[in-house]
């Protein structure tokens, strides 16, 4: 049995590398190294060789990137469950320091991914790259506040190992706290602990931080005082929503001061948003022909993030991404299971200049200093058709409902979460109801029900030309069914647990 090598990574000479290597570097490097783990694997991983010779796969053959992208994808169904655990690792052995965590169990069974601490110090890259995006960590002190779930989950324990790392790689005046998602103990946090530091990072699920800020704010809490920044992970937001809380806590400049992380318990942190890509998605959202420019195929807002092929490959094949990193489940051209597709920077680049824009004249207005224009690939990730309900066949996002529900007369009333669901009435017509998470103490009148039931229909004639055609056919019947329930009811918004955005 060979023994487990300790992980090093040279975070000061990868970051160095991040803000001054070039384009071409990052693509030589995501196709090298995605080979060179592959030949890794197939020697090393027991269920991998087994997988590939089902498939007529020689890996001897496998020798280019053109090579590379006819080795067929992985995914938890044709792969991961049909292999016992210990032959999906390393020298097919458990037999390695390792921590486990559980995917939320969201589309189906819950899976428990080993991982090594090279996740962790991958992760702990990010956050010296954010904290180094806001001279207050350099000053400090810092506090940062991590608000995921501290169970069997990956974000509270990998969120709060990594800037543990980066703190004391970095010798920066950090302090970490774990309320993990109990409100309460947040606020005392934020009222009593948050006001002795120079700034507080806000890090956790895009909804429960919003419920957060919103009770801060509520409770008299002068959130403009504390330099809040904010981090988040698992999910997709609009920039409204990124606006309002950058409102909500005096933010200065939401490109350097909020992130969003692409993450998943199979391989951790796996990208993230960086100012340039942040700058990107707000410049889609204000122009459509720009839009169509990017993503002529799609109609909704991905997210937009970066990665670093030190550490991890993503490919796109017929719309779905693949990834190929390293762990103590190693895994290669793997299906995660999301939508979306990868750009490299020259690409991004020069589709804004079709358009007439120049990326470094737009960071500039963006506030975005020049070493922070990473020139790293990109993913974009939009949400699965499992994310979505549909009304005589035609696909509802969340992200129509979310944008009314952030409106500022709206705001003040509901938490922002809901649960969509297509039902049938007495007749056997089909029909959308949407339930609605009020703000604590907040009773729903009639002309608030009629108002943001208007404002949803309204939006969704706009966003969607099929659902105004089919509105046309319907009259009345195309307006959604809206139910109003307390905060944290049970029924749709039980504390503690992921939001289900629709339900089946």
């Amino acid at each position: 049995m060979k023994k487990s090598k300790r992980c090093v990574i040279d975070s000061d000479k990868i970051i160095s590398e991040i803000r001054t290597k070039k384009d071409s570097y990052w693509e030589k490097l995501r196709q090298q190294n995605a080979l060179k783990l592959f030949h890794k694997v197939v020697k090393e991983v027991p269920a991998y060789s087994h997988f590939l010779a089902e498939h007529n796969i020689q890996p001897s053959k496998i020798k280019t990137w053109n090579d590379f992208q006819n080795v067929p994808s992985i995914t938890k169904a044709n792969y991961l469950k049909k292999n016992s655990l210990d032959s999906l690792c390393w020298q097919g052995s458990l037999a390695h320091p390792l921590v486990f965590t559980s995917t939320s169990g969201s589309t189906g069974e819950p899976y428990y991914f080993p991982r090594f601490e090279k996740i962790d110090r991958e992760y702990s890259v990010l956050a010296e790259l954010f904290l180094s995006h806001n001279k207050c960590s350099i000053e400090g002190p810092t506090l940062v506040v991590i608000c995921f779930g501290m169970g069997v989950w990956i974000g509270g324990l990998l969120t709060y190992q990594a800037f543990e790392m980066a703190s004391r790689n970095n010798h920066q005046p950090l302090s970490i706290i774990t309320p993990g998602i109990n409100k309460a103990e947040i606020q005392k946090i934020l009222k009593k602990l948050a006001p002795n530091f120079k700034q507080t990072i806000l890090i956790g699920y895009p909804p429960f931080i919003k419920d957060v800020i919103d009770e801060a704010v509520n409770d008299g809490v002068d959130l403009k005082k504390l330099n809040m920044r904010l981090m988040f992970a698992a999910e997709v937001f609009t920039e409204q929503f990124r606006d309002y809380l950058a409102e909500r806590t005096g933010m200065n400049n939401v490109h350097l001061d909020t992130l969003n992380i692409y993450g998943t318990a199979d391989i951790g942190a796996m990208a993230w948003e960086t100012g340039i890509s942040i700058m990107l998605k707000r410049l889609l959202n204000k122009d459509e022909a720009l839009f169509e420019e990017f993503f002529p195929d799609i109609k909704r807002m991905p997210t937009i993030a970066q990665y670093n092929p030190h550490f991890i490959t993503f490919e796109e094949e017929a719309g779905e991404i693949l990834l190929t990193a390293n762990s103590a489940l190693p895994l290669v051209r793997y299906g995660v299971g999301d939508h979306g597709g990868v750009m490299s920077f020259e690409v991004v680049k020069e589709k804004l200049a079709r358009l007439g824009y120049d990326i470094y004249k737009e960071a500039q207005k963006a506030g975005i200093p020049k070493e922070f224009v990473y020139q790293l690939p990109f993913v974009y990730v939009y949400e699965r058709n499992d994310f979505s309900t549909t009304l005589y066949g035609l696909q509802i996002y969340p992200d129509v409902v979310r944008e009314v529900l952030l409106r500022k007369h709206i705001a003040p009333f509901v938490t922002g979460k809901f649960t969509m669901l297509t039902k049938f009435d007495h007749a056997h017509d089909q029909y959308l109801e949407i339930n609605i998470e009020l703000q604590k103490n907040v009773q729903v009148t009639d002309t608030m029900h009629d108002k943001i039931l208007k404002e949803i229909y309204d939006n969704l004639c706009v966003k969607s030309s099929e659902f105004n055609e089919l509105a046309r056919y319907l009259g009345n019947r195309a307006y959604p069914k809206i139910v109003f329930w307390p905060t944290e009811d049970p029924t749709f918004f039980k504390p503690g647990i992921k939001q289900k955005w629709v339900q089946k």
